[in-house]
């Protein structure tokens, strides 16, 4: 018996609740979905991309003593633009494009995250800084940092952009071991004994690609036809005495007509300049990618603008943004211990179309390698912010902060926090 007290349920109703619960089912499937099955290039549902709240401080280079050091070296006299060459130029670019942000904020006790801008691996090469003064300048900045220690750096950003992550800096295992560290390198067996690279707090960031290669209004070399590629497969870098690449090396005598891999000079007559390079690379169909020094090469990420599949031959290797890019659609990854004739036969067998295919579904997400203000829907940029949103904690703790009934947060002293004073005690 229906009770009087309820409306009748009609074929209205019924059919409002199986439209509200297919509206909800396509929802969760559509959010569910990675990048790569969406209809167009980086049409992430606006709901999951970074949200407009999102606030990120960026400290000024004056603003705390020693940071200076850290981007332009002892003596203050390395440019950035020094810094912006070569693939560890995203400590620049990031840096730079943060501070152009929607998402920056001026006033610290409104952002959710900090950034903290340095160039390290920039001022090492040029002989700027040295480690034992790196590290010493590291320990200096962060002891000037209140917003630092009242979260133990949880809610702090750092990049490092080369193989060597923030092993950069020596003591990152005992200062920087909560804090966001944005790095291409993300090996676990790194060979210093110990990884820097947190799958649950760290970010996997894409190499720096050559500006003249990723600007879709000025490719210094274009892609050319599948048919017309004189090789099946290229390995262009020098060897470094590792085990893959002098394998690859190897290969390429065996078999000069399917694979190319000339020991590349990095000084003299014979050396390779940029475009050279990208047009030797444009010349197959499969680009591979071997470990080097470190797990990461830049190759890989090269590869999409030239139009070849990159094949990964590094076992160990962490690639960015897996949470919208499906890998299997767009690249190979092969054994390194299998690097041999039979990994030519492999590639040989994989028919045009689908090597067609592989690369126009390459063509659709590399514009998550440029390095272009978050503005744009599809950058590095708007999905590194989007990475960066989903570490930021409503509250900040650490084993160095209290809080009372009036909500104040404390030191061990008891003392407010706006009132701390510098240096603060690092761990």
């Amino acid at each position: 018996m229906r009770s009087p007290h309820h409306a009748p349920c009609t074929l209205a109703h019924q059919a409002a609740a199986l439209l509200l619960i297919a509206t909800t089912f396509c929802l969760t499937r559509l959010l569910d979905r990675p990048l790569s099955a969406l209809p167009s290039p980086c049409a992430a549902p606006s709901s999951s991309w970074p949200h407009r709240d999102l606030r990120i401080y960026v400290y000024a280079d004056d603003e705390v003593d020693g940071l200076r050091a850290l981007l332009r070296g002892r003596h203050g006299d390395v440019p950035a633009a020094t810094c912006l060459k070569g693939q560890w130029g995203t400590q620049v670019k990031i840096h730079k494009l943060l501070l152009s942000s929607r998402f920056r904020t001026l006033d610290k006790d409104q952002a959710d995250l900090f950034f903290v801008p340095t160039y390290v691996k920039c001022v090492r090469m040029t002989g700027a800084l040295n480690d034992k003064e790196i590290n010493q300048t590291y320990v200096k900045v962060l002891s000037q940092m209140p917003y630092f220690r009242r979260s133990g750096g949880r809610d702090h950003i750092f990049v490092f952009p080369s193989g060597a992550g923030a092993h950069l800096f020596r003591s990152w295992a005992t200062f920087l071991n909560r804090s966001i560290i944005l790095t291409p390198e993300g090996d676990r067996t790194d060979k210093r004994g110990t990884s820097a690279f947190n799958t649950w707090k760290d970010i996997i960031i894409p190499g720096n690609v050559d500006d003249s290669m990723v600007k879709t209004d000025m490719h210094a070399v274009q892609p050319i036809p599948l048919t017309k590629r004189k090789y099946l497969a290229n390995f262009l870098g020098r060897t470094q005495g590792k085990v893959g690449r002098l394998q690859l090396l190897k290969l390429a005598k065996q078999y000069p007509d399917k694979l190319e891999s000339p020991e590349l000079k990095l000084s003299g007559p014979d050396k390779l300049g940029r475009i050279d390079y990208f047009q030797h690379l444009r010349n197959a169909k499969f680009c591979l990618a071997p470990r080097g020094e470190s797990s990461w090469t830049l190759r890989f990420y090269e590869s999409f603008f030239v139009e070849c599949v990159p094949v990964i031959l590094s076992d160990e290797v962490e690639l960015p943004f897996q949470n919208v890019i499906d890998y299997t659609e767009v690249s190979i990854k092969w054994p390194a211990s299998k690097i041999g004739p039979g990994l030519l036969e492999y590639l040989e067998s994989i028919p045009d179309g689908r090597v067609e295919e592989m690369i126009g579904r390459g063509r659709e997400m590399r514009c998550l390698w440029v390095y272009a203000p978050d503005t744009e829907r599809c950058s590095a940029m708007s999905a590194v912010v989007w990475e960066l949103e989903r570490k930021v904690r409503r509250f900040h703790q650490s084993a160095e902060t209290f809080w009372l009934h009036n909500r104040s947060i404390v030191n061990r002293d008891l003392v407010e926090f706006h009132e701390w004073t510098t240096p603060v005690p690092l761990p």
